[in-house]
């Protein structure tokens, strides 16, 4: 009877185990073309990477998405506007029909940029104010809210856009540079927003959008207090923007994160004490090698400002590939590795910039 119980296991189980057979290589073809549509999206998206000076979802909606057109008839309040990012966003907005708030210490170079605002025929002279404004004068901010409150009647978008760079190592940064550096970047933001925020809540809508940095979430060599001060502006807005959300206001919190743009940024950089500027030839800063046209870089902001964007990173290669590999390829070796390798290249750089002089 065991050799008959044995001789019929062959006869019992074959079609079984060709059942199994089947059902696994169908498991196989499966994974295999997973595996292969997995393998052929990453070469897309790796090559549209390539392609990009911006984060892919900024890139999408550049092409899909809304245009900066959509902002037409807004009010939009920019600080920061006498030069640089700032003054292109105006520029940029202008061509849309938006009505502009000009603010910055500097009243002749605000001036300038509204003629520059005028040359485009979208907007008219009552479009642009010109209101000078000074970030760390915390106690004028709700004045000049009311300023324009009382020229245009409601402001929808504020732009954070004034700060200041900084071209020193921490141990040769005063104490001073760090709190005039975090003041500037971090508070006047801050205070500017607490004056406006109110109206916009009572309005129930509104945009603001800090203009950051990769260095907000990338440490930065040679800029500890700017890039502390960036990540501030993260950690702040951040909860900002969920409070908003949690109680129900539609006021859309947009983080700008550029890389290096060409801007008078490194003229103006802080060098280790409030009352002195960086010297750095910008052409010798291996941070400034591969700098973002400003033009280009606010028709990127414009069009995160369009599509109510929660943050979007402008800027070219290699540090729009440093941007994704921070962020999604976090390995703390390769992380660290980076950041020593640029760090000697940027004070070889500063020494022998020195050293010229």
């Amino acid at each position: 009877m065991a050799a008959g119980s044995l001789a019929l296991c062959p006869l019992a189980f074959g079609p079984l185990q060709q059942r199994a057979v089947q059902v696994f290589e169908q498991i196989s073809a499966m994974l295999e073309l997973l595996v292969s549509g997995v393998v052929l999206v990453l070469l897309v998206q790796m090559v549209r990477l390539l392609l990009s000076d911006g984060d892919l979802s900024l890139m999408w909606y550049e092409r899909f998405g809304k245009s900066p057109g959509e902002l037409a008839g807004k009010v939009v309040w920019i600080t920061g506007a006498s030069s640089g990012i700032g003054e292109a966003l105006a520029v940029e907005l202008s061509r849309t029909g938006v009505k502009l708030v000009l603010s910055a210490r500097r009243e002749d170079e605000l001036r300038r940029v509204k003629e520059s605002c005028l040359g485009t025929g979208k907007v008219s002279g009552d479009d642009v104010l010109v209101l000078p404004l000074d970030s760390v004068a915390f106690d004028t901010h709700a004045g000049c809210v009311e300023k324009v409150l009382a020229h245009f009647g409601r402001i929808d978008v504020l732009v954070n856009n004034s700060g200041r760079s900084q071209r020193s190592v921490f141990w040769q940064t005063s104490l001073a540079g760090d709190r005039h550096i975090l003041e500037l970047n971090v508070l006047g933001q801050v205070s500017l927003t607490k004056a406006v925020l109110p109206h916009m809540m009572e309005r129930g809508k509104g945009q603001i959008m800090v203009t950051s940095s990769l260095s907000g979430f990338i440490p930065t060599p040679v800029g500890s207090a700017y890039s502390g001060s960036k990540f501030a502006i993260h950690g702040l807005f951040g909860a900002l923007r969920a409070e908003l959300v949690a109680s129900s206001y539609d006021i859309n919190i947009l983080l700008a994160c550029p890389g290096p743009v060409v801007s008078n940024v490194g003229k103006n950089s802080m060098a280790g004490e409030p009352d002195k500027t960086g010297t750095l030839d910008p052409t010798m800063d291996p941070m400034r090698d591969n700098d973002m046209p400003t033009a280009r870089c606010a028709r990127l902001l414009a069009v995160g400002m369009a599509n109510r964007l929660d943050e979007i990173w402008v800027a070219r290669h290699p540090y729009l590939t440093y941007a994704y590999i921070s962020s999604y390829l976090p390995v703390p070796a390769l992380a660290r590795r980076m950041s020593t390798n640029f760090a000697k290249r940027r004070m070889k750089a500063i020494m022998e910039g020195k050293k010229k002089q």
